[in-house]
């Protein structure tokens, strides 16, 4: 079994080995892999953590078979904890799992599909990075009790001007300054942003299952149909829409008996780019032209707009999911 540690049985002599691959970097792998070159009944478990890509390309390469484990899983079928865990720990249980063919396996994802969830993930850190600056700048004038601004002020160069001129009027130097590089940086990121995002409209266009979803569920755009193809996209992937909803992490938890967690929220586990876009294209049925507009008026009116729009993200993400299950491994091929 593979992280940096390995474990494995040596099916010609009975040994079970044991080691490190150091320093942990594709190179190295790649010559400790020699040692199984012409062999055909070589495969190696690799816990779904970081670092996985590349030990999976390289076993693939090397010609062994690569199973790539659930984490959250693969910890639970070890049970409660007796010793420390550790890479050593770890690495024998991946290969005790492996040999009982009791391995909680994941879907590995062909390359092209991995490099748009990059660029997914890359554009979902950027547009956090902005929102975060531009509450920085939000910060600094309610602390020097400056006018606060206007909705969209900073989205236009009038806006942006009328900043800095409140600026000079009312803030201290380090304030100004504050103001000043956080402009700076937010003009950095819309510029990486817009780049992003041209990239990703790019891969949505020659992606199958994006294009699809796009033409036919409402509130779905390029990046969103590209985000629900690249997670959810795959033969067989799911058995139900109701785990594709708790594979996004919008299901409800309900009550444990550890009772360690509340119950009534949302599990937020699985793929944040992914739960974040599918919310964004529920929020556009608050238009009255929605076709499901009267849905999401009722409860919005019952329970509040987030409550409305992420059950109208849960909607979406059902029907995604029968789309994707009608079009199997051809919604992940070039349009």
């Amino acid at each position: 079994m593979l992280s940096n540690a390995f474990d494995y049985l040596d099916t010609v002599t009975g040994q079970v080995r044991r080691g490190q691959v150091s320093p942990a970097d594709r190179v190295q792998l790649r010559a400790w892999l020699a040692r199984f070159a012409g062999r055909g009944d070589v495969a190696f478990a690799v816990e779904g953590c970081a670092g996985w890509r590349y030990v999976a390309e390289e076993l693939a390469a090397a010609g062994v078979a690569a199973h790539l484990a659930e984490p959250a899983d693969t910890a639970f079928a070890r049970g409660r904890k007796r010793h420390a865990k550790t890479d050593k720990t770890d690495s024998r249980h991946l290969r005790q799992l492996l040999a009982e063919g009791r391995l909680p396996e994941c879907w590995i994802p062909p390359g092209h599909i991995l490099e748009a969830r990059a660029l997914l993930e890359l554009y979902h850190d950027l547009r956090a990075e902005h929102t975060a600056w531009v509450q920085r700048i939000h910060a600094v004038l309610f602390h020097h009790g400056a006018p606060a601004l206007g909705e969209g002020t900073l989205r236009t160069g009038q806006g942006v001007a009328a900043l800095r001129a409140a600026a000079a009027d009312h803030l201290s130097p380090a304030g100004q300054l504050q103001v000043a590089t956080a402009l700076e940086v937010i003009e950095a990121l819309e510029a990486r942003m817009h780049m992003v995002r041209h990239q990703l409209l790019a891969a949505a266009r020659h992606l199958t299952g994006a294009k699809v979803l796009a033409a036919r569920l409402y509130g779905v755009g390029p990046v969103t149909g590209l985000a629900m193809t690249c997670w959810l996209a795959g033969e067989g992937r799911f058995s139900s829409s109701r785990q594709a909803v708790r594979f996004a992490g919008l299901d409800i938890t309900v009550h444990s008996s550890d009772r360690k967690g509340p119950p009534g929220r949302l599990s937020r586990q699985g793929p944040p780019v992914l739960r974040w876009a599918v919310y964004e294209a529920g929020k556009t049925h608050a238009r009255s032209s929605a076709p499901d507009h009267r849905y999401y008026a009722t409860v919005k009116d019952r329970e509040g707009g987030k409550r409305a729009a992420l059950s109208e993200a849960r909607k979406i993400l059902r029907q995604a999911h029968h789309i994707l299950a009608e079009l199997g491994d051809d919604a992940l091929s070039a349009a």
